[in-house]
């Protein structure tokens, strides 16, 4: 049995630790996480992690859960990649301000729109004027919007006759419009699953309001122009084949290889002025007597 290295887990904070699992046993050894594949088992100290995400084929026990509750670790059950997020288990430790901080800036109405302008900068990298109502910056980012998906209808050569398709009748939309909801729904799954890695309400949203991913959609908003919206018109000018599924590939490539799940919580912290110093209590130094009670009998055997 070999333990994880620590040091090379991945951090969607400067200190919050997560671990991605998938087609996997999970179960407990004393207090760590022992993670059961085809190829070997794997402990992961629990104290070490603020989050695991439980991907396809995974199993995990009734006593790993509670060695991580009791840690403090957070579990999300996602698709692959945690492109879509189910279900999640929070950690009676889990820190509270980021959620107490949301509803602060959500419930003042001068706070609040202060945040929506630093959405409309970070999404166009563009000033509003002052005095704009939240009225006109919506018109306003849906100008922009627009002028996106004429930009990339004309750079692909796809032709593109606005966002139009009905739920219920999903196989009457067009190609390119099928092909960008598929490619939204996983930028959604993976702004859920940070959003809720973080702390954080899915439902307070700051432009989007009354639904219960509304704080979702205004996130994932932030990453369309420049991920889904070039994802699926470049798909659709490749082939129009099987679009759907070659643009989740397209996204999945994109999101691991631009770490985006962890740039999303770096966003909404920036956002929402979530000070360092709130970030930094996640940190966990290793704890060594831990590391001896865990491996002394397991190198041996491994």
């Amino acid at each position: 049995m070999s333990p994880l290295n620590l040091h090379e887990l991945p951090r969607l904070r400067d200190s919050l630790s997560y671990h991605y699992i998938e087609k996997a046993i999970v179960d407990r050894k004393q207090n760590a996480i022992e993670v059961l594949k085809e190829d070997g088992r794997t402990l992961v100290p629990a104290a070490w992690l603020s989050l695991i995400i439980l991907g396809p084929g995974t199993s995990i026990t009734h006593a790993a859960i509670k060695v991580l509750m009791e840690n403090g670790c957070s579990i999300l059950w996602t698709g692959e990649e945690g492109m879509r997020c189910y279900a999640q288990g929070i950690g009676e430790t889990h820190k509270a301000y980021p959620l107490i901080r949301q509803a602060e800036l959500v419930c003042d109405p001068i706070k609040r729109e202060k945040v929506v302008r630093k959405m409309y900068a970070m999404r166009f990298e563009e000033l509003l004027s002052p005095g704009m109502s939240l009225a006109q910056i919506r018109g306003k980012e849906g100008g922009r919007v627009r002028e996106a998906y004429a930009k990339a209808s004309q750079r692909y050569g796809v032709p593109w006759h606005g966002r139009k398709y009905e739920r219920n009748d999903w196989l009457n939309a067009d190609k390119i419009n099928r092909t960008l909801s598929a490619a939204n729904a996983l930028l959604n799954g993976i702004c859920h699953c940070a959003i809720l890695a973080g702390g954080y309400s899915p439902a307070l949203g700051f432009i989007h309001t009354g639904r219960t991913l509304s704080f979702v959609y205004d996130i994932a908003d932030l990453y369309k122009s420049e991920i889904t919206i070039p994802a699926a018109f470049e798909t659709v000018a490749e082939s129009e084949v099987n679009t759907e599924s070659r643009v989740r590939e397209k996204c999945r490539q994109y999101f691991m290889q631009k770490r985006l799940l962890e740039q999303i919580l770096l966003d909404i912290d920036t956002l929402l002025d979530i000070p360092k110093d709130i970030q930094r209590e996640y940190q966990l130094d290793p704890p060594s007597e831990l590391w001896k009670e865990l491996f002394n009998d397991d190198h041996h055997h491994s």
